[in-house]
């Protein structure tokens, strides 16, 4: 799937490349198709899950709805999800997870340089846990096979959902855009918080498939 960067700098790339597993599905995120686009989504994916009632189906519209207004509030380039029933003991267990790719700008009056953002964001993860009973986050620096060195955000966060504060998992991945004071974030995250290192590896192997469109190795830091 290819999306542009938009108002990109002279010389920074056009677009990039990013794979998901086929279990995987486009997100709408276009205000006057979307609400139709995901109800359809839905209804189909839960077609062979009898076992949810019509409210259990009805929250997982609304909820993926949320996704989409928020993503397209915040500018997001695109928006991918799944969503996977299963059936349990006590009921049916609904995995599900998202990832946005989000681009930003950093100001002229701070550094633009990888490790001075991680270690920032390692700063503020550290201090946003502080007292909040979540585990710490991590954040660190690790290789793409086809960017290069990039920024890695972990952590478990309380989000609104119904009104309640609930547990997600989260992963983020801070990739430069050569030529550019930008970057791209492509912010994956679940509710499925014990089943958190499982969904990281599905977001590890989504992030290692990204490639910027006409950037050669060399300009990737390989």
């Amino acid at each position: 799937m290819t999306q542009p960067v938009t108002e990109r700098p002279a010389g920074a790339p056009a677009g990039y490349k990013l794979r998901f597993p086929g279990t995987w599905w486009h997100l709408d995120l276009d205000p006057n198709t979307r609400d139709a686009s995901i109800r359809r989504k839905i209804e189909s994916q839960v077609k062979s899950a009898p076992q949810l009632s019509r409210e259990q189906v009805d929250d997982l519209i609304r909820s993926t709805r949320r996704t989409a207004r928020d993503a397209h509030a915040q500018g997001a380039l695109q928006a991918s999800g799944m969503l996977r029933i299963l059936s349990a003991g006590n009921g049916p267990l609904v995995l599900s997870a998202t990832a946005l790719v989000l681009r930003v700008s950093v100001p002229e009056e701070q550094s633009e340089d990888l490790a001075d953002l991680v270690v920032a964001a390692g700063l503020q993860v550290g201090a946003d846990s502080e007292g909040s009973g979540l585990p710490p986050g991590e954040v660190e620096l690790v290789d793409l096979p086809l960017v290069g060195s990039v920024g890695r955000i972990t952590r478990i966060e309380e989000v609104e959902l119904k009104g309640q504060r609930t547990p997600t998992a989260m992963r983020h991945t801070l990739i430069p855009v050569p030529n550019s004071r930008d970057y791209l974030v492509l912010a994956c995250s679940t509710p499925n918080v014990h089943l958190a290192e499982q969904f990281y590896e599905v977001f590890d192997a989504i992030a290692a498939s990204f490639h910027f469109d006409g950037v050669d190795d060399e300009e990737n830091g390989k």
